[in-house]
């Protein structure tokens, strides 16, 4: 691949006489994986062990192979799909614990639309990666239920480091999840991991919930973005601090003026 735009996404790419057939034409043909590229397969899954499953869905080869490369040395199971319509069938039979999505699919089914289709009926993490660095795309992302964002060109060993945040926080129980908050309207339930707005069941994405259930457990403290992002979803996360703005502006979208949360000017945020 030539250097340039993607200069960076294969300045660690290394290749390897096992690497003869890409994992992505292995899966899209229906077929295991050959016997020596099950030589690379991380000691863990050798020893039976469960590893994370992680589906990457990617039209340009060259970062489909990347990727699968570097998240096997990081010790998880990829599974490929170039477009969104086969992205969906191996999500329907693999069940990933995440999934990173290119933005840019080819075909009537795009990364967005994926993600409306995977949210409709699940909650598993997905880390958006686009060529685009467009608030507008980002904002799209998170009101679709996006947990992160990755703009092309990137380093991989940082999208390894927010695949393993990611995946802590979506494991990770909430704090005294048996509590139950209420705001006038509004009601915050840990243990159902719930929000409702005058009874109905307001659709919250994995990490809006987090950030929510982070503030109603420090009710009348002025918070850091910092505070909130290490808080929320956890001190490994990486990425720019006005993320929290994002989504703080989808849940008063969301749950209305009901929601006491309030702007600190030089601070953060206080809810209560």
């Amino acid at each position: 691949m030539a250097p340039g735009r993607w200069g960076r996404v294969c300045a660690d790419y290394r290749t390897s006489p096992d690497h003869h057939l890409p994992i992505m034409e292995q899966v899209e043909a229906g077929i295991e994986p050959d016997s020596q590229r099950a030589t690379m397969e991380p000691m863990d899954e050798q020893d039976g062990r469960n590893l994370a499953v992680v589906l990457v869905v990617e039209d340009d080869p060259n970062i489909a192979d990347l990727l699968d490369m570097y998240l096997r040395q990081a010790g998880y199971r990829p599974y490929l799909a170039s477009d969104g319509n086969r992205g969906l069938e191996v999500f329907a039979e693999r069940a990933p614990d995440l999934v990173i999505l290119d933005i840019s699919l080819p075909g009537h089914v795009d990364g967005l639309e994926v993600c409306r289709r995977l949210r409709s009926d699940s909650d598993v993490p997905i880390i958006m990666l686009t060529a685009r660095d467009d608030e507008v795309d980002r904002v799209v992302g998170f009101e679709l239920g996006v947990d992160d964002y990755v703009t092309k060109p990137f380093s991989p060993r940082e999208l390894m480091g927010r695949v393993r945040a990611v995946l802590r926080r979506s494991g990770n129980s909430p704090a005294n999840p048996d509590r139950v908050f209420a705001f006038a309207g509004i009601r915050i339930d840990g243990k159902r991991r719930e929000v409702t707005v005058d009874a109905e069941v307001v659709a919250l994405a994995a990490r809006e919930f987090a950030l929510i259930w982070f503030l109603v457990n420090h009710v009348g403290q002025a918070l850091t973005r910092r505070q909130i992002l290490d808080g929320a979803w956890g001190d490994g996360w990486i990425g720019d601090e006005r993320t929290v703005d994002v989504h703080v502006r989808q849940l008063r979208r969301k749950l209305g003026g009901d929601l006491p949360l309030e702007t600190v000017r030089g601070i953060g945020y206080r809810l209560g």
